[in-house]
């Protein structure tokens, strides 16, 4: 079976008119480019299939793209990538732009630039046209931990957020609790809602009806995590454990029982979700569940150099499993 044939500048250029100058200005996202112009270019850059030749000289960075740079989960991925890149002669740089579903608009013309080795975006995704432009100029991305869920064969490294959020909710249930709150992270985020769903089904398959109040969503920080723990323990019938849908949030109903001058395993359990350095630090030591963010990263870094080697990976959707770590913030409830 013969290759299939590359589509040229050439054609680009006799099918829209449009100079060849002109085009190479696009395909390297210069600003002196009209927005017509452009989307010509474009468009008809997405329909011929058009992808840029591979340089021989491999360029020298992967560029992690984030919406903030704070929290130690976002530290351990960039780590991971750092190590994984360096092994391969690579460097990373940092992008801080968009949010937790896309970098803003003007990211992409600045990467297209600045022609990267391959892009590595946290909990982000890149809209339809910015893959077809990044496709067209041969850079590679891969999604850690997508906040929506993906398109097919978009590349994308995750861990078992459904399976976590059973466990810790089981570990709970085994322990005798029967009034357990979850505080997961925002509504909109994917493994937010997969953590949650993990709590609804071993809440349901053990028998214990879930009371609609005792499910908060929060957005991922300390304080968001005390203010919602703080409400649901004044509550007249209060929860007598809370699984936190990250260890931040776990950190702030730890603040919050301590606030309210309760004991933490006695007077209430707390199972976190990460096992960032942070949990083996809290006084009590936090239960959590392990997320392989090290290995997210490597999973990550991989493939985009799979991707940039032309190198159909065997899979586009990597999960990695999570455990279950019992520390000293979980025990049975007082009679």
């Amino acid at each position: 079976m013969g290759q299939t044939r590359r589509v040229t500048l050439k054609e680009i250029a006799a099918q829209t008119g449009v100079s060849m100058t002109t085009i190479s200005k696009v395909l390297n996202g210069a600003a002196d480019v009209s927005t017509t112009t452009r989307a010509l270019v474009e468009e008809q850059l997405r329909q011929s299939g058009y992808r840029r030749r591979r340089s021989r000289q491999r360029r020298e960075y992967i560029e992690i793209v984030l919406h903030e740079l704070e929290g130690d989960w976002a530290l351990a991925i960039i780590e991971g990538v750092r190590e994984s890149a360096a092994e391969v002669g690579l460097a990373i740089s940092l992008s801080v732009s968009g949010d937790r579903h896309a970098p803003g608009p003007e990211w992409l013309d600045a990467v297209v630039r600045r022609g990267p080795t391959g892009i590595i975006l946290l909990l982000a995704d890149v809209p339809r046209e910015g893959r077809e432009r990044l496709k067209a100029r041969g850079i590679p991305f891969v999604i850690i931990d997508p906040a929506g869920d993906p398109a097919p064969g978009i590349p994308s490294v995750g861990s078992a957020n459904w399976s976590g959020g059973l466990a810790a909710t089981r570990h709970l249930l085994g322990l005798g609790h029967r009034r357990i709150a979850a505080i997961t992270g925002p509504e909109h985020v994917m493994c937010s809602l997969a953590r949650l769903d993990g709590y609804r089904a071993a809440m349901t398959s053990a028998g214990v009806a879930v009371d609609p109040g005792w499910i908060r969503h929060g957005d991922f920080r300390r304080e968001g995590g005390e203010q919602h723990a703080l409400d649901l323990l004044r509550s007249a019938s209060r929860p007598t454990a809370i699984f936190a849908g990250n260890d931040l949030q776990a950190l702030g109903v730890l603040h919050a029982a301590a606030a309210l001058g309760l004991s933490v395993p006695r007077d209430l359990s707390v199972v976190g979700f990460d096992d960032l350095a942070i949990a083996d630090l809290t006084s009590p030591r936090l239960t959590t569940i392990h997320q392989p963010l090290r290995e997210m990263a490597e999973q990550a870094t991989g493939l985009v150099l799979r991707l940039l080697e032309e190198v159909p990976p065997e899979v586009t959707r990597v999960e990695l499993t999570t455990s279950l770590v019992v520390r000293d913030s979980t025990a049975a409830p007082r009679a």
